[in-house]
């Protein structure tokens, strides 16, 4: 594929301002135009791939195909590259229609255990990990979470050093159709591209230990160190991140991210907000003026925060660490003074300082906000635009893991509900200290999971098909948004171990079986809801009539609580007073 210049274009090539320190380590593939390579430096092995005369436009910028006012240094260049004012370019493997514009600086080390390690989640480096190109969210996660696993953790990281020894898995690899332009500094990072998936890094970025995937938009001054982003995120406006996972399809600016894991469709985008020590588990979305994880309870850094599916902290929520919340816990704006242990998903927290109490809401995402509710569980798909949908996410709010979630939550409200002497309903371990925690509307909220878990059930159970419902797991772990039943999470660790999964690959064809066999698995599931609702083994054709009439029911009543919830926004004056008219503010707002 390469060849060597000939003496005739060395001649060229330095009557144009180029210099090499060894013209015979520079190679290149046909066609090769010398005239489009001018005032650039090559020192040590370069490799071009083919260079023809012609102009590329990306956006308003047009430039000409070639390498110009640049230096390389042990770089190997693909096809068509378009590569104008970069004042370093060392160690990096480009792809095909590359276009670096106006960069300071981007190197790479060729020894990967020089590469920087990520410690995310925990900042006492507990949980650490080395991410590779095409390091999933979930793989990320998996190394960092099963941290009790010795043997799989140590296999990991052979694993990991086995990739990144091969072109593929490498840092210092830009992919195709990338374009990088007015940027700082990029050091040791793998930027992964195609042309059906490109991505952009643009103003005044620094970049450095990480890896950005395929289809991501990085612009106006972000600052990464150490790190991993998945497909299609966005950092813009002045981000500040550090040891963080970034799931796909999130978007995160003017705000600071440290020693974190983020679950795919995170939203993070004010200022004053940051999220210090974390993991949140995707679709969730951090206000402005949040500090989660501000202060440390104690003397070393070994405090996590852990925010389920849907984790939503209102304007200006503060929380210390260790804290942890059930899926869609939606929090009222509040300086929290002390660790909380959330376990009612979709429940509304509130901390009543006048009452000197917290207060917590089960199902109240159901009960007063279902349109929100409703139109969450269908966006974040309609938002995957992700070509290659390496990381397999679970984007139904209700679904085996909240369902499960539900089934402990009506345990506990039922327990607090018969210990109660009075109207009023206190629960138990949900904050650390002494002041009481109240639950809101308990006998609705049963009601109300009740109806839910109905909903869920009908809803993936198409037909009563009859399954043994003692043998279906109802243990669930959330895997980078792959829910991965308990048992099966179990034995792909032993399988490591053991050596059965020799590799990341293999790993991965896993966790897409698994992702093939899960729909089967939430029919199973969604039959033994019915069945432990109704408190048999087997569901009746009379049961299976009355399940029917009920989901009904309650498909009536989501239609009619998304218009009621909708129509108090409507009607809000309030809200509706900064247009002069309804066709202003229909034009605006539909």
């Amino acid at each position: 594929m390469y060849r060597n210049l000939t003496t005739a274009e060395i001649e060229k090539l330095e009557r144009q301002g180029n210099y090499a320190e060894d013209w015979s380590t520079v190679q290149v593939a046909e066609p090769f135009c010398a005239e489009c390579i001018r005032n650039s430096t090559f020192e040590g092995a370069v490799s071009l791939g083919s260079i023809e005369n012609c102009k590329h436009t990306e956006g308003e910028l047009t430039l000409r195909e070639g390498i110009y006012n640049s230096a390389l240094s042990n770089s190997t260049v693909g096809n068509h590259p378009v590569i104008h004012n970069v004042h370093m370019l060392s160690g990096y493997m480009l792809g095909d229609n590359v276009v670096l514009f106006n960069i300071e600086e981007m190197t790479c080390t060729s020894d990967p255990h020089k590469v920087a390690w990520l410690e995310p989640m925990n900042e006492n480096g507990g949980r650490r990990l080395l991410p590779f190109s095409g390091m999933t969210i979930g793989e990320a996660y998996m190394w960092a979470r099963y941290r009790g696993h010795k043997a799989f953790v140590d296999k990991l990281e052979q694993m990991t050093y086995d990739t990144l020894a091969t072109d593929e898995g490498r840092y210092g690899r830009v992919g195709d159709h990338c374009v990088i332009k007015n940027t700082k500094a990029i050091r040791n990072v793998a930027i992964r591209s195609t042309e059906q998936d490109p991505t952009e890094v643009d103003g005044c970025i620094v970049l450095s230990d990480g890896v950005v995937g395929t289809g991501c938009t990085l612009e106006h001054g972000v600052i990464a160190v150490r790190f991993l982003l998945g497909e299609h995120v966005h950092l813009e406006f002045g981000l500040r991140l550090n040891d963080t996972v970034v799931g796909d399809n999130s978007t995160l600016a003017r705000c600071e991210v440290g020693n974190s894991i983020i679950f795919p469709a995170h939203e993070q985008h004010h200022n004053n907000s940051f999220l210090i020590a974390g993991l949140i588990m995707g679709q969730s979305n951090i206000a402005a003026g949040g500090t989660i994880g501000s202060n440390h309870n104690s003397r070393t850094a070994d405090n996590e925060i852990v925010g389920g599916r849907g984790f939503w902290p209102g304007l200006c929520c503060s929380f210390k660490h260790s804290s942890r919340f059930a899926s869609y816990c939606l929090l009222a704006k509040g300086d929290y003074p002390a660790e909380l242990d959330i376990t009612l998903p979709f429940a509304l927290v509130n901390n009543n300082a006048s009452k000197d109490q917290l207060e917590v809401m089960p199902a109240y995402w159901w009960m007063y906000n279902m349109y929100a509710m409703d139109r969450n569980s269908k966006k974040f798909a309609k938002r995957d635009k992700r070509v290659v949908k390496a990381q397999h996410v679970e984007f139904d709010n209700l679904a085996p893991d909240t369902a499960e979630e539900i089934f402990r939550g009506m345990k506990q409200l039922r327990a607090w509900m018969a210990a109660s002497t009075s109207d009023t309903v206190y629960a138990q371990g949900q904050e650390k200290g002494k002041r009481p925690t109240v639950v809101l509307k308990a006998a609705e909220g049963l009601k109300a999971y009740e109806d839910m878990l109905v909903y869920y059930a009908m809803k993936y159970l198409p037909q009563p098909t009859t399954h043994h419902s003692s043998l279906i797991t109802t243990d669930w772990v959330n895997i980078g948004g792959q829910l991965v039943a308990k048992q099966d999470m179990e034995q792909l660790i032993a399988d490591v171990e053991s050596g059965v999964l020799g590799d990341w690959k293999a790993i991965r064809e896993r966790f897409d079986t698994l992702w093939k066999a899960y729909p089967a698995q939430r029919e199973a599931h969604a039959y033994s809801v019915l069945c432990r609702l109704a408190g048999v083994e087997a569901l009746t054709d009379e049961l299976w009539q009355q399940y029917q009439k009920r989901y009904a029911e309650i498909q009536k009543y989501i239609e009619e609580q998304k218009v009621a919830s909708r129509h108090k926004d409507e009607v809000n004056t309030f809200r509706n007073m900064t247009y002069w008219d309804d066709a202003e503010r229909a034009a605006v707002l539909d």
